[in-house]
């Protein structure tokens, strides 16, 4: 056999899909860890139904998983696949729109059967016409068939035998892009200890899959993908949802506190809850409540006993939340509370990605009711925002708000564990003086009362939702009312002073000035440095502190001519910013499809802008 053709790649997207019962999930991420422990630099896109168990080998029941690596730095996961490898014909629909022109698609031509394009409501037998996708290289596999023929020997039922038909296509690709199987190997040993003949079949088809791409040299270049340059460091991969946890953990390290979640399930946030249940043996506890509303209480209840508070949910569960929220705005107790956005209202779209929770977040409860609001902008530097809104709760006695996403909170890329050292000091407000202790004196400078918790002699006071005097005593004062107002809005704009100023991607003056906010990042920062060195006067200023907005937000604004906030809403940081500073013009572009932008829709849209 003639040696195989090699071809050596910057970057490569490949999306595995196929019906919700397929494990692309798992193959997906088994590629990506190993692609990061190659050395690649990577970044993910989870996308799967709402629905447990969609209909089989329908377009609506397919799930999916893209990854880009490569080897230099990745921030999104494409906007299109160069592979795409569908395990029927329903994938090959849902997904021939996100497909590089070119591209090659590996599909399980077992599964190209009357009955399935039937259910993928195709009308002819040939797919690939049907969804424009003639100029494609295109790869028949037998999947199903080379699964039953792997497994023949072991007398699996049918339904068993299919459940490792993933195996077979991730060493096929584990091949044609070199990944070693080692870790694949080690993570099928670990996760299936207690099951040897679901690790010795799975190895076997994996194999087999590996084997099959050596054998198919003819068919299909071996593609190259070196790795990454990075910082020395130790590195694991992450999504946001873990690094939020970690965050976590670590601030309570930091500040020497107990940790606390109160929390209920639910999508896309559950997996804070699952990570933080975990660590039992660094001294978290986890509570799982019947409701949201139960959730926030506890954590409070917490807050009050002197634990570094947390709650998690997403946009229907963070709507319940509202009046405990509330709650803890009068109180001012210190607590984080993290909304892993997804699409809305209602239950929405309760598995895809969205930004739609800011004006709620800012605005959403009863009375003058101000919170601090930040917001993550890559899967690892959620652990960055939540170790930092533990700090500002804790240090200035005030409730934060964490803003991830959906796309953050499943996505991930590699991380840099940074040493406790490397991370900002936390000095929680608690009280040390009862002599004259009054509940609700201040800080002259930030206006923080001091925390006091029971067990502290010397140091009761009344805690509640009634307005209360400097004492902690119940007051219905109109002065005292007005005063204790403005006091809690101006406590939360003066958060400022410990937050780092806006900065600018690119030049600090220009023709156009491209604005965002949380996970929006990835695709921001491509689109803007793809721009700039075709010599286009752009520049990004992306917000991870939406209240307070750092204090230079108004100068950096003032020396572009144009600015454009890009958003997945329909302009909500767009109308807050038009409240804050009203003196600029604000062009939009919004998105609300459940999707992440593209870098190629966010550059045709500034082109545009340009031109004009």
């Amino acid at each position: 056999m003639k040696d195989a053709k090699v071809i050596e790649l910057e970057e490569v997207a490949i999306r595995f899909s196929g019906d919700s019962g397929d494990g692309m999930q798992l193959t997906g991420t088994l590629f990506s860890d190993a692609s990061a422990l190659f050395g690649n630099d990577i970044s993910t896109f989870p996308d799967y139904p709402s629905e447990i168990r969609a209909p089989q080998g329908t377009v609506g029941g397919v799930s999916g998983f893209q990854v880009q690596f490569g080897h230099k730095q990745i921030n999104t996961p494409g906007d299109y696949a160069h592979v795409l490898v569908a395990m029927n014909p329903a994938a090959v629909k849902a997904n021939s729109t996100f497909m590089k022109p070119g591209g090659t698609i590996i599909y399980d031509v077992d599964s190209f059967t009357e009955k399935n394009l039937e259910k993928a409501k195709f009308t002819t037998d040939d797919p690939f016409a049907e969804c424009n996708l003639e100029d494609f290289f295109k790869i028949p596999v037998p999947i199903t068939n080379l699964t039953r023929e792997s497994l023949k020997e072991y007398g699996l039922d049918n339904k068993s035998v299919l459940r490792s038909k993933n195996m077979f296509a991730l060493g096929l690709v584990c091949w044609m892009f070199g990944r070693p199987l080692d870790y694949i190997e080690n993570f099928i040993k670990t996760k299936f200890a207690k099951k040897p003949i679901v690790v010795e079949t799975n190895l076997k088809v994996l194999h087999d899959g590996y084997n099959y791409g050596m054998n198919m040299q003819h068919m299909t270049p071996q593609y190259i993908v070196h790795p990454a340059a990075i910082e020395k460091g130790i590195y694991r991969n992450v999504n946001g949802n873990h690094a939020t946890a970690w965050g976590f953990l670590a601030a309570a390290e930091k500040a020497g506190l107990e940790l606390f979640l109160g929390s209920y399930p639910i999508t896309p946030a559950t997996d804070i809850l699952s990570a933080l249940s975990e660590r039992k043996d660094l001294g978290v506890k986890t509570f799982q409540a019947e409701d949201e509303i139960a959730g926030i209480c506890t954590a409070i209840g917490a807050a009050f006993a002197g634990d570094l508070a947390i709650t998690n949910t997403s946009g229907p569960g963070f709507a319940l939340k509202s009046e405990a929220l509330g709650l803890s705005v009068m109180t001012e107790l210190p607590l984080v509370v993290v909304n892993v956005q997804r699409g809305g209202p209602s239950t929405g779209l309760p598995t895809k990605t969205e930004q739609s929770d800011l004006l709620q977040t800012l605005y959403g409860r009863n009375g003058e009711s101000p919170v601090v609001v930040l917001a993550a902008s890559t899967p690892s530097d959620c652990f960055y925002y939540a170790y930092l809104s533990a700090k500002i709760a804790l240090e200035r006695m005030v409730p934060v708000v964490l803003l991830t996403d959906g796309f953050l909170g499943n996505g991930s890329e590699p991380w840099r564990v940074p040493s406790m050292d490397e991370l900002p000091s936390i000095t929680p407000r608690v009280a040390k003086n009862s002599e004259g202790f009054n509940a609700y004196a201040r800080d002259p400078e930030t206006l923080a009362r001091e925390w006091a918790f029971p067990g502290m002699e010397g140091f009761q006071h009344r805690i509640g939702g009634l307005e209360k005097n400097i004492q902690g005593t119940v007051s219905h004062d109109p002065e005292n009312h007005q005063r204790n107002c403005e006091i809690r809005a101006e406590k939360v704009e003066r958060v400022s002073n410990m937050i780092p100023e806006l900065e600018v991607c690119g030049d600090e003056d220009g023709d156009l000035l491209v604005v965002g906010w949380g996970g929006t990042y990835g695709h921001m920062i491509s689109v803007v440095r793809e721009m700039r060195k075709e010599g286009k006067k752009v520049s990004l200023a992306h917000f991870n502190f939406i209240k307070p907005l750092p204090k230079n937000t108004k100068e950096v604004f003032s020396k572009f001519k144009k600015i454009v906030v890009c958003e997945l809403n329909l302009g909500q940081f767009a109308s807050y910013l038009r409240d804050k500073l009203p003196e600029f013009t604000y062009h939009q572009v919004n998105k609300v499809k459940g999707l992440p932008f593209t870098v190629l829709e966010l550059k045709e849209n500034f082109e545009k802008l340009l031109e004009d």
